[in-house]
């Protein structure tokens, strides 16, 4: 054969139409002869496609009385009617089901075979017809369809076991009973159902003789039992052309061999050996067969374009899966340690307020109890801040808060606000453990989860202890440069198969006791992350029956920093000064200007408010009075940012204070390069308002300018 390919695209199709042609007369005689064989394959195909159509139908037909007795049959209450054999209730939810589906019989029988109860219409008047050998059969199958003959005539019956709701699958509980329901297979159903299948069905009892213009189809009805009870007969006009069929055939079968020649031929190489390196593609992502691919012209060069841009997509969804289940790790996380935290200094707030409102609580104990709330107060506070960037934990990106501290003041205070705290019917000792050599110098660390780290701790201690001691201290090991916490009790103890895993978030000692305290089991997965956070590690000693001791370790860093004075400092009053100003106060929180007003009632100063940024921009502008604004940040109708701005534009030597929620370092940053006066943080500080305001007052009677931040 000519090597095609040194022609072109046109002689390459003129060359195969000339062969089509050749091909075409060569084979039209033979083929005509095997025409009569095509009329016999068309009337047999046609004669199988009815048999076949027939049967889907037949099945389709069942398919959804069969889906409604067996959905029906797992359900509770009708395992109950079984029982109490209430018959309106059988009406009332089963009989109405009776035309929906064009049954004539609906039937329930109990376990044994006896009849319950019926719901019928007038065309069957027979009552138990269904033979017990066919309840046994459907006891063992639980979903049975069948035909049976009554004295009516030839009946399709759909049969299930009753159950229980939860037992859908029929296979955890005996049958309850039984349900049946039946449809007759009158005159007007076979002529509904010939009218679907395009066809004509009577009943037979022999053979009979066909029209050769005709096809047929005999189906038997089969009892319960698989064997025959009835025979049905279809059949539908077979008005189909052979001469026609012959002319149409031979010219498809002509055109369709030179074509299977053809393709055969030249789709090797035009479509199976890139098909064939997709192929490979697929299966292995081969790069190279991606490259290969990438020669061909026209299509195949595209699609290999797109197979390498598809690895490129692919390889970043998986980097963008891998990032995305990181960030559902760490927020799940973040979203369960949040509860735990916040809740140890609500505990306290929340518990002496509630004492606080007793009338009989001594003042000097008031006065006890209002401190403990206010150091709770302040320590939820900076919980929360550290609670914005929690998520960052495990990403590690969170900085801890480095301050010096005070590690005798920090314990003491740890001791007070955890002994009164503890309940009354614990008998426990409750102590520091006595340090021998004491820091006198403050150390460097981070406050807050060093507190959090204790208070974890000790509030563990407390839980698993009823009667004996719990205490914990420090000591300090200069020679590693460490400081060495550790808490210890009488407690139950923790067995040894617990400790490889005690630290492990989400996981907690399965005891009785630890069921009954409860908890998320976070607390000491939350301490060691704190620790190690720190720079430090932890560790726990129990022999699993009496007491435990847990210890951990900090840096040792002593606080070398020179004290940094502040002009002046020390002649500041804790109270307002008593020559007056005018303070503008822009707060929409009602309750927030109420503070505000509360703090600074007993002065003289002067006090106006504005409901939102737009107005406290028209009363600075009305007003020439005003000496001082504490601007909330966060506003409906002009946020504070943007009252700002406006009023520095008429106002430019205006003392401009931001008083907002925000904390993060970004918020503090633009509140600085704006060029606000200051800005003070919520929860409001009042000692630190005060000095605030008497710089201001200081500035407008001394005429000395402050730009100090609060």
């Amino acid at each position: 054969m000519v090597k095609l390919h040194r022609f072109n695209t046109y002689t390459k199709v003129l060359l195969l139409i000339i062969l089509s042609v050749i091909l075409f007369f060569s084979f039209y005689f033979s083929m005509y002869y095997y025409t009569m064989e095509q009329e016999k394959e068309v009337y047999d195909s046609s004669f199988k496609q009815f048999d076949n159509e027939v049967a889907v139908l037949m099945k389709f037909n069942s398919a959804s009385n069969i889906s409604f007795v067996s959905d029906l049959t797992f359900w509770d209450d009708f395992v109950e009617f079984t029982k109490n054999k209430k018959v309106k209730w059988f009406q009332d939810n089963i009989g109405v089901s009776l035309k929906i589906y064009k049954s004539v019989y609906l039937g329930v029988y109990d376990v044994k075979g006896n009849f319950i109860a019926k719901s019928s219409n007038s065309k069957i008047e027979t009552v138990d017809f269904i033979p017990k050998a066919a309840m046994r059969r459907l006891y063992h199958s639980k979903l049975l369809n069948f035909y049976i003959k009554i004295p009516e005539g030839v009946v399709e019956v759909f049969g299930a076991t009753i159950h229980p709701t939860a037992d859908p699958l029929k296979n955890k509980t005996k049958p309850s009973g039984y349900f049946f329901m039946t449809r007759l297979l009158d005159d007007k159903y076979l002529a509904d159902f010939g009218k679907v299948c395009s066809s004509k069905i009577t009943f037979v009892n022999k053979n009979v003789d066909t029209p050769k213009k005709n096809i047929y189809v005999t189906k038997y009805l089969k009892g319960f039992d698989n064997k025959p009870i009835a025979k049905l007969y279809f059949t539908r006009p077979f008005n189909v052309s052979f001469q026609s069929t012959k002319t149409v055939l031979v010219l498809i079968l002509i055109t369709f061999l030179i074509n299977v020649f053809a393709y055969v031929y030249f789709s090797r190489k035009w479509l199976y050996f890139p098909l064939n390196i997709i192929t490979s593609i697929l299966e292995t992502g081969n790069n190279i067969a991606i490259k290969s691919l990438k020669r061909f012209s026209g299509e195949f060069g595209y699609i290999g374009n797109l197979f390498e841009e598809n690895n490129n997509h692919k390889l970043e969804l998986i980097d963008a899966k891998l990032k995305a289940e990181e960030s559902d790790r760490l927020k799940s996380s973040f979203l369960d340690n949040l509860s735990h935290e916040i809740r140890t200094p609500m505990n306290a707030i929340l518990g002496f307020t509630d004492l606080l409102m007793n009338t009989d609580i001594k003042e000097k104990e008031r006065g006890d109890y209002l401190k403990i709330v206010s150091k709770s107060g302040s320590n939820l506070v900076l919980i929360i801040d550290d609670l914005v960037e929690m998520s960052k934990i495990d990403a590690n990106q969170i900085v801890p808060n480095y301050i010096p501290l005070d590690i005798e003041t920090c314990i003491n205070e740890l001791y007070e606000t955890i002994k009164v705290s503890i309940k009354k019917s614990k008998k426990i000792d409750f102590f520091i453990i006595k340090n021998d050599k004491p820091v006198t110098n403050k150390i460097i660390t981070d406050q807050i989860k060093l507190k959090q780290i204790l208070t974890n701790l000790v509030s563990n201690a407390i839980k698993f202890t009823d009667a004996g001691y719990v205490a914990f201290g420090y000591e300090i090991d200069e020679e590693n440069n460490k400081i060495v916490f550790s808490v210890i009790d009488s407690g139950i103890g923790i067995e040894k198969k617990y400790h490889k895993f005690i630290f492990d978030r989400f996981k907690r000692v399965e005891s009785d006791r630890a069921i009954k305290v409860g908890g998320l089991g976070l607390g000491l997965a939350i301490s060691k992350a704190y620790v190690e956070m720190l720079g430090g590690s932890i560790s726990l000693e129990s022999n699993g029956t009496i007491g435990s001791k847990f210890i951990f370790t900090i840096p040792l860093i002593y606080d070398e920093s020179e004290e940094i004075s502040i002009p002046n400092l020390e002649n500041k009053s804790n109270g307002f000064s008593d020559q007056g100003i005018t303070i503008l106060i822009a707060e929409d929180d009602n309750i927030n200007f109420l503070l505000f007003k509360k703090i600074i009632k007993q002065t003289n100063h002067k006090i106006i408010r504005a409901s939102n940024g737009l107005e406290a921009l028209s009363i600075c502008s009305d007003n020439a009075d005003i000496d001082l604004v504490l601007m909330d940040i966060k506003m409906p109708v002009m946020n504070g940012f943007d009252s700002f701005e406006k009023i520095k534009l008429i106002r430019p030597n205006l003392a401009v204070v931001a008083q907002t929620a925000y904390s993060s370092n970004e918020d503090i940053e633009k509140i600085s390069k704006l060029g606000f006066y200051g800005y003070i943080s919520k929860p409001i500080n009042r000692e630190k308002l005060v000095v605030l305001i008497n710089e201001i007052v200081s500035a407008k009677f001394k005429n000395v300018g402050s730009n100090q931040q609060v």
